[in-house]
């Protein structure tokens, strides 16, 4: 059993959906601390390219969305807005006036690890087009963010395994990517490093805490994932095997069990279709990365199709969830960095 992959039908869909929010200014969910009454700012006036999508962090990866499938599709109907739109976007001024935010006092952990990974992420992205002015106008933010996770996790302990923005195996997972396009070798040890002391001890997982009525990530699959990225196939499969032991009894049972979103139109409950997107993605990866006659990727396929179905329905129901919840469904049914 396979997992249904991007098509040009979503991508025209998903496009749309980000085109109508990435500039939407209102309302804005700001996270934004004030050391004095000048710092009491609009969200365009703090932010001058990710000031949509109702915060900051799902503007950045509504924006890594549409490169993602401005260059998947280039010929999609709306590639002339994106293009457009990056064009005016992605300018060296307005990437100063983000690069000057992370410069505040107040702003030493602002979006971290979340925010920081989608916009490396998006710096990924952004790389991979021949268009490579939008990549280079961006480099000196994502070059800041690449900073801060290298002042960061060497001071960090502890990791964090909620299922939500500080996750910190997703932001390991994220940025993993970019180290890779940018052939950052000291960064990709680091990553590697940070996961194994996190997580390399990790067995049997049991998946109790998932999921709350919080999630938008699946604490125990993003950290496999994480790992899946970070290790080689012959250290990650092992590992795999302690830490879902009983995987082909389809166990921990509340990993193959889609999240019931009971209302859409309150911000977090919504956030249970994030998860069941997150899981999507999760499942299809781990699923893909063991080998062809194992018996536990048909089982993690299934798993993924059945919460692609359980979520893909309510990507734009309400602005909730239609401010941030398609660039989950690209994770999920997109393949590659």
């Amino acid at each position: 059993m396979t997992t249904p992959r991007l098509s040009l039908d979503h991508a025209q869909h998903f496009a749309r959906i980000a085109l109508g929010h990435v500039r939407r200014e209102y309302p804005n969910n700001v996270d934004h601390a004030l050391a004095e009454s000048a710092d009491a700012r609009t969200p365009s006036e703090l932010h001058p390219i990710f000031y949509g999508s109702y915060d900051w962090h799902s503007c950045v990866h509504s924006y890594w969305m549409l490169a993602r499938l401005l260059r998947r599709f280039p010929d999609l109907s709306s590639a002339s807005d994106i293009r457009a739109l990056f064009d005016t976007q992605f300018v060296s001024e307005k990437v100063a006036a983000e690069c000057a935010y992370f410069a505040r006092p107040t702003a030493r952990g602002f979006k971290r690890p979340y925010g920081w990974a989608w916009l490396l992420k998006l710096a990924t992205e952004l790389s991979l087009h021949p268009d490579a002015r939008w990549s280079s106008n961006l480099a000196p933010l994502a070059e800041i963010i690449g900073q801060r996770f290298r002042d960061f996790l060497p001071r960090a302990t502890y990791p964090v395994r909620v299922g939500t923005h500080f996750n910190t195996a997703f932001g390991l997972r994220m940025a993993a990517d970019y180290a890779d396009i940018r052939k950052d070798d000291e960064l990709a040890k680091l990553l590697r490093e940070t996961g194994l002391r996190w997580y390399g001890d990790d067995s049997d997982c049991p998946a109790w805490g998932e999921p709350s009525g919080d999630d938008f990530q699946s604490s125990a699959l993003v950290q496999a994932e994480c790992m899946r990225r970070l290790l080689p196939p012959d250290t990650f499969l092992p590992w795999f095997d302690r830490f879902l032991p009983r995987l082909a009894e389809r166990q921990p049972a509340t990993l193959f069990r889609p999240a019931t979103v009971a209302d859409r139109t309150d911000g977090k409950i919504a956030h249970l279709d994030g998860l069941n997107l997150s899981r999507a993605w999760c499942w299809r990866s781990l699923g893909d990365a063991l080998p062809a006659d194992d018996e536990r990727r048909a089982i993690a396929h299934k798993a993924a199709q059945e919460h692609l179905a359980a979520a893909l329905p309510h990507i734009a129901e309400h602005y909730m969830g239609e401010h941030w919840l398609a660039s989950f469904a690209v994770l999920a049914l997109d393949d590659g960095m």
